[in-house]
């Protein structure tokens, strides 16, 4: 499916949101479905407050809001749309039921995309009309600025339209990962989840606060991270010899048990540790605030990182 223009997004959280503005930048014509017309207002005013950082990371001088439309109906917001991108909460149950739906009132050759974070696509397709053209597009919040997008095959989804997805992402500024075989949890959520279960450890042990352990990352390997993932830095950590120095060093430090990646007990203490911890760190900012300074800086990085990373990867 050649130039893919007109794209529905079914539901408007969130991540809905994200993929409805990022599309809105590129031009796209949008079809947004929500239950709650009331919801459209909190949609627009979402548009507003990311736009400076959105125009300036795509070098946009402004949005046309003619592109968008809203709807209460799923089967207006789905009957003309090349593309669909489905934002329902993470529950099986409810996305199968969901897909049912949208194969119903999808046109045929339409490509149906869930931004599930970690679902199995066999299982949530499994009720879906013409599963060959259905897949996961899992992208990274916020969606408007960060480019990553996993695209997952379910067992019956074919390559044709793995293809014109990856073709789709890319027309919208994206730099799809194809993943080779469904997997819970895909590829990024699986390493962040390791992280968050031993962090959630830490916490209810009481060996360091949520702040202790957000500044360990942002002042250590997240500022590496920005530009390259782990196995590159550790390739690097092995000095001349690269990786297989490194291994030989540090490999055996694997059998030690510093990891425990069992999540802990969500018990009330934890959630309270968890809350606080993250009110405190928020130094009386409100959740938008926090999320523009995020933004100004995720569009500068970006603009940096564009500047180092061809003389890594070419």
């Amino acid at each position: 499916m050649a130039n893919i223009k007109k794209v529905a997004v079914i539901g408007t959280g969130v991540i809905g949101a994200g993929w409805i503005i990022r599309c809105l930048a590129h031009d796209k014509i949008v079809y947004a479905f929500d239950k709650d017309i009331k919801l459209k207002r909190n949609l627009i005013s979402e548009i507003k407050r990311t736009w400076p950082s959105v125009k300036k990371l795509f070098n946009k001088k402004k949005i046309n809001l003619n592109n968008f439309h809203y709807f209460t109906s799923i089967e207006e917001a789905l009957k003309d749309a090349d593309f669909i991108q489905e934002c329902a909460s993470e529950n099986y149950s409810l996305k199968t039921k969901l897909m049912n739906t949208i194969g119903k009132y999808a046109k045929p050759n339409s490509i149906i995309a869930s931004s599930s974070s970690g679902l199995l696509p066999t299982r949530i397709y499994s009720k879906c009309k013409n599963p060959e053209r259905a897949l996961i597009g899992h992208p990274f919040n916020p969606v408007y600025l960060l480019p990553c997008v996993e695209i997952v095959p379910g067992k019956k989804t074919s390559k044709k339209y793995l293809t014109d997805a990856n073709k789709f992402y890319k027309s919208i500024s994206m730099n799809p990962v194809m993943v080779k075989h469904e997997l819970p949890g895909y590829l990024c959520d699986r390493l962040q989840e390791a992280l968050w279960r031993e962090g959630l450890h830490i916490i209810n042990e009481g060996h360091a606060s949520t702040e202790d352990l957000d500044r360990v990352i942002e002042d250590g390997p997240g500022l590496r991270w920005s530009l390259m993932g782990t196995f590159l830095t550790f390739h690097l950590a092995g000095g001349k010899s690269g990786m297989r120095h490194m291994l030989e060093q540090f490999g055996p430090a694997l059998k030690l048990p510093w990891t425990k990646l069992k999540a802990p007990n969500l018990s009330k203490s934890l959630i309270n540790r968890l809350v606080e911890g993250t009110k405190k760190q928020s130094k009386g900012k409100s959740i938008s605030q926090i999320a523009n300074i995020r933004d100004q800086y995720l569009v500068e990085l970006q603009k940096l990182r564009k500047k180092y990373e061809n003389k890594i990867r070419h």
